[in-house]
């Protein structure tokens, strides 16, 4: 069996295009579960309950995203677990591709591949097609070829079920954390560029800030949450990748808006490692909603 975990809160305006991306799929054996706090998101749930018996609902208590997870790991069937957001939905076949590379017993998960929906017009737009195409996709598709270690995108994932049974729950991006625990149990990551997802990203700087700072912060977790330490992401590693940016501009205003993209993303390193590496922020101040996103 196969589970699809859609993890929610206050998106009843985006949950059922994210419900209906998974019940497209052609899988035998399919549990759709959506966790969620709120009743808004619930009742849209629901709708699709009364036609779908395969939907399952599961109460999420409000204490974050890991909690929920934690609870979900517990209750889910499947052999595969496939992770996503309910403010995203996955492209034809995205699923079914990315539970593909199970059948080799080694592959502990798979990553899919996220794709900017916004516009490339704009400055904001303009940096999450080129963090996605660049910085994620072209990144994770070399280190698969090289056998290398990659961390699974949090907008859609699949894992083996029982290699990770719970997280901390003041984890700030799950997908670091678990990425490095199935890979510290010996086990295979690795790329499904098909598996295709698609996501809004943040149109004001201040979202992108809170947004970046949540997901790559919890990159400096992995220091006290995994014994390998390793990592996909760190400033060194994007410091050493810089030159590769400047192959994706199409004219002189991208060109200027990378040249912003490298001084926001070392700003953005600045703030991390002051707010949470020097103050010690803490997980609630932190995992802030991301409204324009929604």
């Amino acid at each position: 069996m196969i589970s699809t975990i859609i993890t929610a809160y206050k998106e009843e305006k985006t949950v059922g295009k994210a419900i209906e991306s998974a019940l497209s799929e052609s899988i035998k054996d399919h549990e759709i579960i959506v966790s969620c706090p709120d009743k808004p998101t619930a009742d849209v749930v629901k709708t699709y309950q009364k036609k779908h018996k395969n939907i399952k609902l599961i109460k999420d208590p409000g204490q974050g995203k890991p909690v929920a997870l934690n609870i979900i790991f517990k209750k889910a069937k499947g052999d595969i677990l496939v992770l996503t957001d309910g403010d995203v939905y996955s492209g034809k076949n995205a699923i079914k591709n990315l539970i593909t590379p199970f059948k080799n017993k080694n592959v502990g998960a798979v990553t899919g591949r996220p794709i900017s929906v916004n516009s490339r017009n704009t400055i904001l737009g303009y940096w999450s097609h080129l963090l996605t195409d660049v910085g994620a996709h072209q990144t994770r598709e070399k280190l698969a070829t090289q056998n290398k270690f990659l961390v699974c995108s949090g907008y859609l994932y699949a894992i083996r079920k029982g290699l990770v049974d719970s997280i901390p729950e003041d984890t700030l991006s799950d997908d670091a954390v678990i990425s490095s625990l199935i890979a510290e149990k010996g086990y295979k990551i690795t790329y499904s560029p098909k598996s295709e997802v698609y996501v809004k990203y943040p149109t004001t700087f201040k979202d992108w800030m809170i947004q970046k700072k949540r997901s790559t912060g919890g990159y400096l977790q992995l220091e006290e949450f995994a014994k390998s330490k390793i990592t996909m992401r760190s400033f060194s590693k994007e410091v050493a990748g810089i030159f590769k940016v400047f192959t994706y501009p199409k004219n002189i205003k991208e060109f200027s808006w990378t040249l912003l993209l490298i001084l926001a993303r070392i700003y953005l390193w600045f703030k991390i490692f002051t707010d949470l590496k020097l103050k010690k922020e803490s997980f609630k101040k932190t995992w802030t909603r991301v409204e324009t996103t929604k």
